[in-house]
């Protein structure tokens, strides 16, 4: 079947059956170690039991290879011509969770039909990624106009202010992995280093926040003398000049070492405030590069340092008021600035205690002491990964993370040959939403990310977050088998 029109799909494609094998290979571990982390010494059930983890897990792994079949076979043209009413459907259930669901573990994130619990917010995922794709595939469409820059944001963070209403943090920033497909599709690198930098300032403002040098903290005077760097690299790179980066370094180095020899003659030495002074005069100067250059730019330059200094001033307010309590101890955690074993580290803690007790090959199918006496919490979800490196060891570990590359790869080769913006845009999506959660998974179960509760893909136990991750994969599939063909 072919269709002729504005965009053209050519149904003889083949299904990507490598990437099909890559799922089916992950339901099935993930399966195998959902019963090893819930099994039970005392109380034994059967791979197949539906009264334990593994055999519900089982019946949702059946539910999703129907899903699967299903989405394979419906016409792709389907999935762009709805995709708007998709995501306004799904933007309304957020809207009912948020205002009928039952507070469960802290957050209004669950909708209770009978038997059955779902997380609408995994399911936003694709329908997200759908949005995009069919606004990115409108004829003569251009990132970088401010209404389609507008449209584009308001797609992606609408979501996001509604998850994070319903206390699930971790989900909402599941969305702003979609940052890499915007790249992708010509977002200036930029917003990208204006995004890094600021995770720098955060990181930097809270780790040192204790510390006072003058009247500002040791972070904050840290972050300012990289704001300030960060300023002068930008106008090295985007405006290729040397002499005004060379010009603002030297000046705020010429700051500092008067100061310092002013020092010598008896003034008070104030590092802090010789950093604002340094901060200012780059501003300054910046200025004066905007009227002898005549350039735009620099302006633009100006809003980021400025920018950037608003923001580390108030990362002290977000982090105290904004943020609760339990969020900051899991921050100060990862940080190091705070142990909490029997609080808010005690997930980490016992999570690194039994990845470390596997060793190199593990102790054994079923043989985790750590899992069977039950010392890690969510063992079965969110840190399903120290069941495998209990039982299987760096080993096992270190080869369900090539296999997770190797499957990203995959999903990135499958993105860059689709033929139309709708597919490349989904496929970049899709690729960009599966890094983040393996990223964050295994970097909170080792203990480099803070804990934010999000799920290992097809590992992890949940049927929303198996439906969610097959219905985002197959999709894709669909779109990739109906790819136009030269």
């Amino acid at each position: 079947m072919v269709y002729q029109g504005s965009k053209e799909w050519v149904e003889k494609g083949r299904i990507d059956w490598l990437t099909v094998g890559f799922y089916l290979l992950f339901v099935v571990l993930g399966w195998l170690n959902i019963y090893a982390a819930s099994y039970d010494l005392e109380n034994t059930t059967g791979l197949f039991d539906l009264s334990g983890r593994a055999g519900m897990q089982l019946l949702w792994i059946g539910t999703s290879l129907l899903l699967a079949f299903a989405l394979i076979k419906i016409d792709v043209r389907f999935y762009e011509t709805y995709a708007f009413i998709f995501y306004l459907s799904g933007i309304f259930l957020l809207l009912v969770t948020l205002l009928v669901a039952k507070e469960i573990n802290g957050s209004r994130s669950w909708l209770i039909i009978g038997p059955v619990r779902l997380q609408p917010a995994e399911f936003m995922k694709f329908l997200t990624s759908l949005s995009l794709a069919k606004v990115f595939n409108s004829y003569g469409f251009r990132l970088m106009e401010r209404r389609n820059l507008i449209l584009v944001t308001a797609i992606i963070l609408l979501p996001v202010i509604l998850v994070i209403a319903q206390s699930e943090t971790g989900t909402a920033l599941v969305y702003l992995s979609l940052i890499l497909m915007l790249y992708r599709e010509g977002l200036p690198g930029g917003f990208l280093f204006m995004g890094i930098a600021l995770v720098i300032y955060f990181v930097l403002g809270i780790k040192f926040s204790d510390t006072m040098i003058g009247f500002i903290s040791q972070g904050e005077f840290i972050t300012i003398l990289l704001i300030i760097l960060f300023t002068a690299s930008l106008i090295r790179n985007y405006l290729h000049r040397s002499e005004p980066f060379w010009g603002m370094l030297l000046l705020s180095a010429g700051i500092f070492v008067s100061v310092y020899l002013l020092s010598l003659f008896g003034m008070k030495l104030d590092w802090g405030g010789t950093a604002l002074v340094a901060l200012a005069a780059s501003a300054f100067y910046l200025i004066f590069l905007f009227f002898r250059y005549r350039q735009k730019s620099y302006l633009y330059i100006l809003l980021f340092l400025l920018g950037s200094f608003l923001f580390l001033e108030s990362v002290e307010y977000v982090f105290q008021d904004v943020l609760q309590p339990h969020q900051q101890m899991r921050i100060k955690v990862t940080l190091g600035m705070e142990q909490d074993l029997s609080g808010a580290g005690y997930h980490v803690g016992q999570s690194k205690i039994a990845i470390g007790s596997g060793g190199l090959t593990g102790k054994g199918f079923l043989n985790g002491t750590q899992t069977k006496l039950k010392y890690v919490p969510e063992q079965d979800t969110d840190f399903i990964f120290c069941t495998i490196g209990e039982e299987h060891g760096f080993i096992g570990s270190a080869i369900i993370l090539i296999l997770f590359l190797v499957f990203i790869l995959r999903l990135l080769r499958l993105a860059e040959r689709q033929t139309t913006p709708f597919g490349r845009v989904y496929g970049y999506g899709v690729m960009s939403i599966f890094l983040f959660h393996l990223v964050i998974n295994v970097g909170m179960v080792i203990g480099i990310m803070p804990v934010i509760g999000i799920p290992l893909p097809f590992f992890s136990y949940g049927g929303s977050s198996l439906w969610g991750f097959t219905i985002l994969l197959f999709i894709l599939l669909r779109i990739d088998k109906s790819r136009k063909r030269t």
